[in-house]
């Protein structure tokens, strides 16, 4: 059985930083794209940010030059560093994770707010 671990949210001023990390744990095999979603009260789950294993991005426009998606392969980590952050980015963060099947974490939560 496969554990998505999600930590690192919180609340942040504006302009602020935080770093969210999601380890994947169990049985898990062949991991491509491991990527950040998210969802704010009333709005639809939306991508954020993946990584493809050989190390391709992509990012949603509105986080463009401000979060930094990178993943460790040896331990199924994913890592989104998060700065200047804005209370437009307030949302629940979900971890993905692409294996031979698809993998989501638990959700951790970004608060921006002064």
């Amino acid at each position: 059985q496969v554990h998505l671990v999600e930590s690192g949210g919180g609340l942040v001023q504006p302009g602020g930083s935080l770093r969210l990390s999601c380890a994947a744990s169990g049985s898990i095999f062949s991991v491509n794209t491991m990527g950040w979603y998210r969802q704010a009260p009333g709005k639809e789950r939306e991508l954020v940010a993946t990584i493809t294993s050989g190390g391709r991005k992509n990012y949603v426009d509105s986080v463009k030059g401000r979060f930094t998606i990178s993943r460790d392969n040896a331990k199924n980590t994913v890592y989104l560093q998060m700065n200047s952050l804005k209370p437009e980015d307030t949302a629940v963060y979900y971890c993905n994770v692409v294996a031979i099947y698809e993998y989501w974490g638990q959700g951790t939560q970004v608060t921006v707010s002064s």
